[in-house]
């Protein structure tokens, strides 16, 4: 969980591509209107990243074990840098030659990433769906605490007229689909990145 907050937080740096094109958040410091940048996106990456990746294990208690030499050596794993850098290699140039919003971007680009990792590592597709889901009922329930406790911040930040503007009970359907891709794409990359595989379920 550790190692994948830390891998994420530097994401939290892409946040002039979103503002004001996607949102425009009120910040410590007004760092986001001014700069574009802000603290607060670092905590959110870190934050999520972690949990997205060790989601799937909170609710299904499973082993890891290493992959034999064999397994890696397999002509499947023939690109697995290239499926590792795919929604990177996807996203710019959506993001420089497409007319689309960055949060459209995005999202493709990780789903792309968690398409290709499934056929890459076939053995993480269930963990893959799995977590994507279990990734959106959180943020969903998150969202909609988040829009108790600060009622009209939706219609006051986002961007509303650059987006499809469609809410689901208040919620940017946008947001659900970054946050079912982001779930999708990141509960497996731990896994993918350091070569482990799910040897099968622990019941106790």
């Amino acid at each position: 969980m550790v190692w994948a907050s830390i891998l994420t937080a530097p994401f939290g740096l892409t946040e002039p591509i979103f503002v004001p094109e996607y949102w425009n958040p009120p910040s410590l410091f007004n760092l986001a209107a001014s700069t574009g940048f802000d603290i607060e996106s670092l905590i959110f990456s870190f934050a999520i990243g972690g949990i997205a990746a060790v989601l799937y294990e909170a609710f299904v208690k499973v082993e890891h074990s290493k992959m034999s030499h064999h397994e890696i050596s397999s002509s499947r794993h023939k690109f697995h840098k290239l499926v590792l850098a795919s929604p990177f290699i996807v996203f710019l140039p959506l993001y420089i030659f497409s007319s689309l919003n960055p949060i459209y971007s995005a999202s493709l680009a990780m789903v792309v990433g968690a398409v290709a990792t499934v056929l890459c590592r076939p053995d993480l597709t269930k963990k893959i769906f799995i977590g994507a889901v279990l990734f959106l009922a959180l943020y969903f329930v998150f969202f909609l605490s988040f829009n108790l406790v600060y009622p009209g911040i939706v219609e006051q930040v986002w961007n509303l007229q650059a987006i499809s503007g469609v809410l689901v009970l208040g919620i940017p359907i946008e947001e659900l689909l970054f946050a079912l891709a982001f779930g999708g794409l990141w509960s497996s990359y731990y896994e993918h990145i350091r070569w482990y595989k799910i040897s099968g379920v622990v019941y106790k």
